[in-house]
């Protein structure tokens, strides 16, 4: 991450670099999860919400928005009664969810380190 002004390299510790912008969608809490479960494969919105515990509608619906923006997830529409919506990865959307899932999966296998840690209350 260095500072390159002859280059295209975004330089996230500054300011105003749209890079933040797209970091903060990617691992903002629901960022997270919704590419760890679009990580499997196609999903409608419905089966996104359900794997999530506790997303809202409105939540998951802004969370997917923002990452079809940022070039993360692709929104199918298919011309059906009722209507019919997938969600899937594109090329650039798996390679930011398989970094995510490394976290997460560090996480998970620290948790209880990471616990015991703490300080208590």
């Amino acid at each position: 991450m260095t500072n390159h002004a002859d280059d295209n390299k975004g330089y996230v510790l500054a300011k105003d670099c749209p890079s933040r912008e797209i970091l903060n969608h990617l691992t903002s809490r629901w960022g997270v999860l919704v590419l760890i479960v679009l990580l499997e494969g196609r999903k409608r919105f419905g089966e996104i919400r359900k794997q999530i515990e506790g997303v809202s509608e409105r939540m998951l619906s802004e969370t997917l928005k923002q990452l079809e923006q940022d070039g993360m997830l692709i929104r199918q529409s298919f011309d059906t009664v009722p209507p019919h919506v997938e969600y899937y990865l594109t090329d650039l959307g798996v390679q930011a969810a398989e970094k995510v899932h490394d976290l997460v999966d560090w996480i998970e296998t620290n948790l209880s380190i990471i616990l015991q840690a703490k300080p208590s209350k």
